[in-house]
């Protein structure tokens, strides 16, 4: 069986047309994370992420944290990662309420 598929007429606007993304997941991984800290150089911003060992917060003391990954980006993409994070973050505000 054939299908014929009209496609959408053509937008008449100047903006550029949305790029498009092939993504690859196979080696994913998923890890969960309650610790975010992030340094800078002239030449990259680093992230680093970990898991907070001492859950009760009450009980002083410095931190044991087991750091878990390391994202380094250039200064461009994490500008580009600050805005995806603002927006997410006013969407979810938006349906949930405020965060404090």
């Amino acid at each position: 069986m054939t299908k014929t598929v009209t496609p959408p007429p053509a937008r008449a606007t100047t903006a550029p047309a949305e790029s498009q993304m092939k993504l690859n997941t196979t080696n994913l991984k998923s890890s969960y994370c309650n610790m975010c800290s992030a340094n800078t150089t002239r030449e990259e911003v680093v992230l680093n992420f970990g898991i907070n060992q001492n859950w009760d917060r009450g009980a002083g003391g410095a931190m044991d944290v087991a750091l878990e990954h390391r994202i380094i980006l250039s200064p461009f993409a994490a500008k580009r990662l600050a805005q995806m994070l603002g927006k997410l973050i006013g969407e979810y505000e938006t349906r949930y309420g405020a965060l404090e």
